[in-house]
């Protein structure tokens, strides 16, 4: 082996070498580089491609989510045309064989979709949940279609109504109760102790039973220990007022006995067998008291309730009978007990004052209807009672309402009385299509508006008013051909006699088409007559109605009757006068 002599000219420097050396150096780095960015050129080509794919594969199961979920909603929306009560065209046999159908296939639709979802990830799941719907076709029927084609300068697609979450759903809100499940060892086999690498977590919705506690209430006592104060002077805290003077029970107490029975339904006498359970024991007749002082106190918002509801244009009005124990020490049992009324009175369903207000009588005379409405100058909606008549006739204008109206001729049809009545509730049916078209318009869709009452009379003149004309003639034809003494001739006149009562929504769009909204909020009464049978007496009657406006007004504002009536049991008794409306339901807010 032979080496260049340093003295050979031909020999490479030192600084020829480093040269050539950098040189080498910089064509690696310049290869380096170029392999680096076609790497990341392909990792961006890739990541590209699957993301394509991943946004392909999410928008296919949306796609298909919601072909099953419109599916679901046009099945469901059918059924609700052709089976509801507002619809009643076929046979009873021919109805009952038909909806079985349609549930049939509704439950098979509603089983694919629960399948689809469950061969679903919990991610994929989740994307899905939280993606947009992907071309949402407008689940109408052919007729709906071609009713809001003739709607005045709005378009004929309307959102659809998202369908109803079937799942069950834990609240965020709700606190945590964590519990940690470790395996019964962590050591491995090897010897070495085993590193967690993630966990599954399983969300359950747990209950514990309301508890009873002691509330103390310390009130501290000071004085003055200078001897050279001659003053006797002793400083403590003053008692806070209570609804009830020097009860033991506290306003979540009372509320809880109140909502227990008047929300809840639960008579007085099972609440005690249950508070022995938890080692308490409050005799139904302290309950009693308890409710009947509560009723009282809670007079005073009612009365001011009642104010403002007969300062309102529209109210609604309707009754129910409610027993009431008329003398005790009987023998018979039906001696005891005498028919009672509880009469309700409504503001609007789209009124900004929500309220409702009960008032118990012992009768069904029109001197307790004349007696609350006294000063009301007004329009009212209810049925063709006759104790509604005096006050007609002092400056009250009477809405009919259409559903008594349709309800007779129903109740031929069913009982096939009457061959023809089935001829007046399709027409009777097509009034109330337009009510529900105009419901979707407005407030049944994803994005609800008020209602404007110009709006709605200018489609009732347009829709409604046509069919009201035909059933007029319809039902002045039909009455020349029938019996004076025949069901359907009664049908007949009770309409015509009370035709422009029940034609007057027509020319307002503030008048509802009935007096359901009423009837709705006579449910509470009739669930409860069923548990606790009757009332003790007339006043105590009266005190159950103050406490049932109360939580039914609370209701209708979207109001946890609870959370409300607690706040109220705490604050009345020292709550100013002058400002009594803020603890009415439709102006509560919850106190800091």
């Amino acid at each position: 082996m032979t080496t260049a002599h340093p003295s050979d000219p031909t020999a490479p420097s030192y600084a020829d070498l480093l040269a050539q050396n950098a040189r080498l150096q910089q064509q690696l780095d310049a290869q380096k580089q170029h392999y680096q960015q076609q790497a990341a050129q392909l990792k961006q080509q890739y990541q590209q491609q699957m993301d394509a794919q991943r946004q392909q594969y999410e928008a296919k199961l949306a796609r298909i989510n919601q072909e099953l979920t419109d599916a679901i909603t046009k099945q469901q929306r059918l059924i609700h045309r052709l089976f509801g009560q507002k619809s009643e065209g076929l046979t009873p046999k021919q109805d009952h064989l038909n909806k079985e159908t349609a549930l049939e296939d509704l439950a098979l639709l509603e089983q694919a979709h629960d399948n689809f979802l469950a061969n679903l990830s919990d991610d994929e799941r989740a994307k899905l949940l939280a993606s947009k719907p992907i071309d949402a076709q407008t689940l109408t029927t052919q007729e709906l279609e071609e009713k809001s084609d003739n709607q005045l300068g709005t378009s004929s697609e309307k959102p659809t109504k998202p369908k109803r979450q079937k799942r069950i759903v834990i609240p965020d809100n709700l606190d945590i109760h964590t519990i940690i499940h470790e395996p019964p060892s962590t050591t491995c086999e090897c010897g070495c102790q085993m590193t967690q690498i993630g966990q599954d977590v399983q969300d359950k919705l747990g209950f514990v039973p309301k508890q009873f506690y002691r509330e103390r209430h310390v009130y501290p006592k000071y004085t003055c220990r200078n001897a050279a104060c001659n003053r006797e002077r002793l400083v403590q805290a003053k008692t806070d007022a209570q609804i009830i003077d020097k009860s033991i029970a506290t306003s979540e107490l009372l509320t809880h006995v109140l909502i227990s029975k008047y929300a809840d339904h639960l008579p007085l006498y099972r609440q005690s067998l249950i508070y022995q359970r938890s080692g308490v024991y409050l005799s139904d007749s302290t309950l009693a008291d308890w409710v009947g002082r509560c009723g009282v106190q809670l007079g005073f918002l009612v009365n001011r309730l009642i104010k403002l509801i007969l300062t309102q244009p529209i109210v609604h009005a309707d009754e129910t009978p409610v027993k009431i124990l008329n003398a005790y020490g009987t023998k018979d049992i039906k001696s005891k007990l005498k028919q009672g009324y509880v009469w309700a009175y409504v503001t609007l369903k789209h009124s900004p004052i929500k309220a409702v207000v009960y008032d118990f009588a012992q009768g069904r005379g029109s001197e307790y209807p004349n007696a609350f409405l006294k000063g009301f100058k007004g329009k009212l909606v209810c049925d063709g009672y006759n104790g509604y008549k005096p006050l007609f006739g002092r400056g009250v204008i009477e809405v009919g309402c259409m559903a008594h109206a349709r309800r007779k001729f129903h109740e031929l049809h069913v009982t096939g009385q009457s061959l023809i009545s089935i001829e007046a509730l399709e027409l009777f049916q097509s009034l109330y299509a337009v009510e529900r078209e105009i419901d979707e318009r407005f407030e049944k869709n994803q994005s609800p508006t008020p209602r404007d009452a110009q709006v709605v009379r200018q489609i009732r003149q347009q829709k409604a008013k046509p069919v009201a004309d035909r059933l007029l003639v319809w039902l002045q034809e039909k009455r020349l051909g029938t019996t004076k003494n025949a069901d359907i001739t009664k049908a007949i006149e009770y309409c015509l006699k009370r035709w422009q009562a029940l034609t007057r929504y027509l020319n307002d769009g503030n008048l509802p088409i009935d007096n359901n909204w009423a009837e709705n909020q006579m449910r509470p009464w009739a669930l409860g007559r069923k548990n606790w049978l009757f009332a003790g007496s007339l006043e105590s009657g009266q005190r159950a109605a103050n406490i049932m406006s109360l939580i039914q007004s609370a209701r209708l504002n979207g109001l946890d009757p609870y959370a409300y009536l607690a706040d109220v049991l705490r604050r009345l008794p020292t709550h100013p006068d002058s400002q009594i409306d803020e603890l009415l339901p439709h102006c509560w807010k919850p106190s800091q």
